[in-house]
């Protein structure tokens, strides 16, 4: 099994928890957001020096509520592969309607290079309006009817600039024409002709892998048909069995194999390891009630399960008992943890990547470094 480990890199905060202040009434300065980008890198090293197979971040823009800090994370990804020797390095996930598809695909193949093929292409669709429109694409949901055709749209360019990416990263020329994008634009004069094909400088020189999120049914069926992997997170835990499932029977029927069990398929959970259940229950709280306070407006509980067996509706902000009883929060003793993921190694029948979100929204740096510690030292010889 490969473990991981993914942080959203923010701002360390004195006042999280599910009271006051809102998300939009936080602001802090240039100074703190940076100090918080070093403070990531350095949890890269950590988590390098520990054994971690890979060490994932994530891209936003304009956060100056101090959540996510981080804006361009293949940047980021070569500073810290110089920094480390061995681990894998991604971006959970670039956005890819908020790159030029081709700067997105140089950018990747340069982070992949330097660091001796370590680079791994993380890429999603977004969740954020006001990093998407300004950035030059739209924002909807599949679950949303008023926002049906801002996700049409999206999925769409979403659906050419991957295309694009893949061919400039895979051949030694290309062209594609689609509805949004063609490459290169038609009648550009070169030295008395005009140009047919475009190369992309540099390509990897290694092989890499793609992992998309995976949220809703259409992009359930897309992924596996792509044959790239699917990160699953924050779902009931029998929601996430039935989408792991439905991946190999859509990745199946695409390929004409099974995938082994738990190939191409990534969990992600959010573990939290104290000396007593009660302990940990009481230092997690705050930070798990920053989290929903600040992401459930955005939807993203919606894979959590309703009170009717069916996935809860848009804007719930769970309780931390809550997010325990789904399974997304891993929270307990180092026994009560490993316990937790071995249900998930029988229930998903195999699980091959595993990644761990060990850093609350507004938690002291100090204290993530200690659970990438204890979760290394302490879980993964249980399992």
């Amino acid at each position: 099994m490969r473990v991981g480990a993914f942080l959203f890199g923010g701002v360390e905060m004195d006042d999280a928890g599910a009271g006051p202040p809102a998300p939009t009434d936080r602001r802090y300065d240039n100074e703190a957001m940076w100090r918080a980008s070093e403070q990531m890198l350095e949890m890269g090293v950590l988590a390098e020096q520990l054994g971690y197979d890979s060490y994932w971040l994530t891209e936003h823009h304009f956060q100056y509520e101090g959540y996510e800090v981080v804006p361009n994370g293949l940047l980021f990804s070569a500073i810290l592969a110089e920094r480390t020797e061995r681990i894998r390095i991604g971006t959970m996930f670039n956005i890819v309607g908020q790159w030029h598809p081709l700067k997105l695909a140089e950018d990747f193949a340069t982070v992949h290079n330097i660091s001796g093929g370590r680079g791994v292409l993380g890429v999603g669709r977004g969740t954020v309006p006001r990093e998407a429109q300004a950035l030059g694409t739209d924002i909807g949901s599949f679950d949303n009817p008023d926002q049906a055709e801002a996700d049409a749209l999206n999925r769409k360019q979403f659906d050419e600039a991957m295309d694009v990416i893949q061919l400039a990263l895979r051949e030694e020329t290309f062209s594609f024409k689609g509805d949004i994008y063609e490459f290169p634009p038609p009648g550009i004069p070169d030295r008395g002709g005009f140009v047919e094909t475009l190369t992309l400088v540099p390509r990897p020189l290694y092989p890499f892998e793609t992992w998309q999120a995976i949220t809703s049914p259409p992009t359930l069926e897309y992924v596996p048909r792509k044959g790239w992997g699917g990160v699953f997170w924050l779902k009931h835990h029998s929601f996430a069995k039935q989408f792991w499932e439905t991946y190999a029977a859509n990745y199946q029927a695409a390929h004409g194999r099974e995938p082994a069990p738990g190939e191409k398929r990534m969990l992600v959970v959010n573990p939290y390891i104290a000396d007593s259940r009660e302990q940990a229950m009481a230092e997690v709280r705050d930070g798990h009630d920053e989290f929903w306070k600040f992401l459930g407006p955005y939807g993203w509980s919606r894979g959590y399960m309703g009170p009717d067996g069916k996935p809860s509706p848009a804007g719930l902000i769970p309780t931390l008992e809550e997010s325990i009883e789904n399974k997304t929060w891993l929270v307990g003793t180092a026994d009560d943890v490993a316990a937790e993921i071995s249900f998930y190694r029988e229930s998903l029948g195999g699980l091959e990547n595993l990644i761990i979100f060990p850093n609350m929204p507004g938690d002291p740096y100090e204290k993530s470094a200690e659970q990438l510690t204890r979760f290394a030292e302490e879980v993964l010889p249980k399992l």
